[in-house]
């Protein structure tokens, strides 16, 4: 009788981790961030609260993780460079307003925002793990589109990138209003006039 392979661990670990991360995903959308716990995490993963324990201290760390886990993928492709930037910079932020205006999307990200007002560490970690690499694909597009001649040479590139999207999350964050593709259309197109090349 053939021996049966060992099960395999890894692939078992892999498993239950995005079964977790599917759960607080979901889960910080149906009760909110202060009815979000570790038991009910575990409860909708079918896993035991031990397991989250062992890789996770608490519900933040198992929420940004989870809220976190693509982004490393999705932020190294970089933005669209077809030499036009209002254009590239107008179809990325329409897919971003598209994305903040999707409620599984907003649950977990306000969650975290709320939870980071009151916790530095879990602030600082958010921001070097998504708002900072974030910030840097956009710093890039800013730069070869210097290189290129249609933004000034004395521009701080990190500053014009900051000029694009802090509008743009101080609206979806605080709510003073809609995240509208004229809207995006509108704040590509002022923040680039103050851009260009002079003369």
């Amino acid at each position: 009788m053939a021996n049966k392979p060992a099960p395999d661990a890894t692939r078992r670990s892999e498993r239950s981790r995005r079964a977790i991360f599917d759960a607080a995903l979901v889960l910080v959308g149906e009760v909110g961030y202060d009815k979000l716990t570790i038991e009910g995490i575990a409860s909708r993963a079918g896993v035991g609260k031990q397991t989250i324990y062992r890789w996770w201290p608490s519900k933040a760390a198992v929420l940004l993780d989870a809220f976190t886990a693509d982004a490393d993928e999705d932020y190294a492709k970089g933005l669209p460079d077809t030499g036009d930037l209002a254009a590239d910079l107008k179809f990325v932020l329409r897919a971003t307003a598209d994305e903040f205006n999707d409620p599984a999307f907003q649950a977990p990200y306000r969650a975290l925002a709320v939870a980071g007002a009151g916790d530095e560490e879990l602030s600082r970690t958010f921001v070097g793990r998504l708002l900072e690499p974030g910030i840097r694909v956009y710093v890039e597009r800013l730069r070869a589109a210097q290189e290129a001649g249609e933004v000034a040479a004395d521009v701080d590139v990190r500053v014009a990138a900051e000029m694009v999207l802090s509008p743009f999350s101080q609206r979806w964050l605080m709510r003073t209003g809609p995240l509208t593709y004229e809207f995006v259309d509108t704040l590509v197109d002022q923040v680039l006039r103050g851009l260009r090349p002079r003369g």
